[in-house]
């Protein structure tokens, strides 16, 4: 059995992770922590846990979580950079959620995070948690900084694409909506329900910070050689909870090739990535709450405009489904274990 510790556990991908854990027959959450709510059960927190945990929060306290196989940071930005080289250095290994350790280049994310990284050799040795692309690279690795929501889903959907040499790769356009879950467990004006039942609104057009991840992992995909990425990402906010759909468009180089086919031989191995039968949309009410992306892919009238739809739940596989995912590969445990619910209807 597996123990293992979670760093901030009061937030949505905190409580999804306690919820995908609970039904892992491998893992036992020995330690979970929180500053401000130490001393309470983590049931009276989010009652839909009681009967499967009896625990409370703690102070996080590296002697404790170092006793663990692994370790889960489900912690804003800047907190796990701050505490992870002690915890690595008791042996155990971590996988953080939060985008401390996803950018290589530290002035990029500095700049795009506003502070300064307290850990950049780390974040050098960070293998990035897209276990479609770093299936590898996971399996021995002792810190995992597990991809973001929108990046999830827009790689996902290039991926094939760009392996393939097969577009344009200045025409890139990442049109992707998500829930408000994705805003995190606080409170905000513009997250009221009155603020945005029945609104649908773009935001951060001019920038949002996992443009540059997901750059930084397109650009990865890209054969030897190839002419520089770039790529125009808009975020939007959609009034529901937990999903994201992304719209995806680009130039094709080459139009004769089958992109159905390409898509289904790329995927055909990837239990968590499901290719839909030619003409059809994905919903994202088909993976909420499971750990699955369905994408789907056309060419409108025939042309050279190549649109694919990416839909995952961004508080599982966008984050703590992902993120049991990556502990399974590390582990040597097959990838789906605790990870087959399926997606609830409606």
């Amino acid at each position: 059995m597996l123990k293992v510790g979670i760093v901030g556990g009061t937030g949505y991908t905190g409580v999804e992770l306690l919820r995908l854990l609970a039904q892992h027959p491998e893992a036992d959450v020995q330690v979970i922590t929180s500053r401000s709510e130490a001393g309470m059960p983590v049931a009276q927190m989010f009652p839909n846990l009681r009967g499967r945990f009896d625990l409370a929060f703690s102070v996080p306290d590296t002697r404790q979580l170092g006793q663990c196989d692994v370790v889960f940071f489900a912690t804003p930005h800047g907190v796990a950079q701050a505490m992870m080289a002690e915890l690595l250095a008791t042996g155990t290994r971590a996988i953080d959620l939060s985008a401390d350790f996803r950018i290589r280049d530290i002035a990029l994310w500095e700049k795009w995070y506003g502070q300064q990284h307290a850990s950049p050799d780390l974040a050098q040795e960070a293998v990035y948690g897209l276990a479609e692309v770093n299936r590898e690279a996971i399996r021995s690795a002792r810190l995992v900084a597990c991809a973001g929501c929108y990046p999830t889903a827009v790689q996902l959907g290039f991926l094939p694409l760009l392996e393939a040499g097969l577009v344009k790769p200045d025409s890139l356009i990442a049109n992707a909506a998500s829930g408000v879950s994705g805003a995190g467990r606080q409170a905000k004006l513009d997250m009221l329900f009155a603020e945005v039942s029945g609104s649908y609104k773009a935001y951060a057009s001019a920038g949002h910070r996992h443009l540059p991840e997901i750059e930084q992992g397109l650009r990865l995909m890209q054969p030897a050689g190839a002419a520089q990425l770039e790529l125009t990402f808009v975020p939007h906010l959609v009034p529901m909870v937990r999903g994201i759909h992304a719209t995806l468009y680009a130039d094709l180089l080459d139009t004769s090739v089958d992109l159905q086919a390409l898509y289904e031989r790329r995927y055909a191995g990837e239990y968590f990535v499901d290719v839909l039968p030619a003409g059809s949309h994905p919903e994202t009410r088909t993976v909420s709450g499971s750990n699955h992306c369905r994408i789907a892919i056309v060419r409108p009238q025939g042309r050279n405009k190549v649109v694919v739809m990416s839909v995952i739940d961004n508080l599982t596989k966008g984050a703590s489904g992902q993120a049991v995912q990556i502990m399974n590969i590390m582990q040597g445990l097959p990838e789906q274990t605790g990870l087959e619910n399926l997606a609830m209807l409606p």
